[in-house]
């Protein structure tokens, strides 16, 4: 996992409620501006991330929070936190399913991910998003259109 720059870290705790997927994208993209990013692949991320955590990790109650920095080497990351221990699995592929599709588009668009624990109880879900050549948006453009 990552080391966080601390100078870079930001953090917001959002209601477990459908409308918190919006305020972490705008969170997101606020973070990626600053640092002068294109945020476009990292407010997908954190759009599929808090919905996740929203739905299934703090749906019994509970904050999630979402962090935001620069690692040692400068790539940006994405945190999500919520209370759930069970960690999310990527379903196989299902073209008829009208869901399912989150974390196929997280490992398309994030360049690692992964699940830790939180000692309190819970889990962090995080990716690394480093922002894209065009020739590797365009690869992953054709990701996207396969899902």
């Amino acid at each position: 996992m990552e080391t966080a720059v601390e100078s870079t870290a930001e953090t917001t705790v959002l209601p477990a409620r459908p409308e918190a997927v919006r305020s972490a994208r705008r969170f997101v993209g606020a973070a990626f501006a600053r640092w002068g990013l294109d945020d476009s692949a990292a407010r997908l991320v954190v759009s599929e991330l808090a919905t996740n955590a929203v739905t299934h990790g703090s749906a019994g109650g509970g904050p999630v929070v979402v962090r935001t920095f620069l690692s040692e080497d400068g790539n940006p990351v994405i945190e999500v936190w919520d209370r759930s221990p069970e960690r999310p699995v990527v379903p196989p592929p299902n073209h008829a399913a009208e869901s399912g599709r989150g974390l196929f588009l997280v490992e398309q668009l994030a360049d690692q991910w992964g699940v830790r624990p939180l000692n309190e109880g819970g889990k962090v879900v995080w990716a690394v998003i480093t922002p894209a050549a065009p020739e590797r948006r365009a690869l992953r453009g054709e990701a996207l259109e396969q899902a």
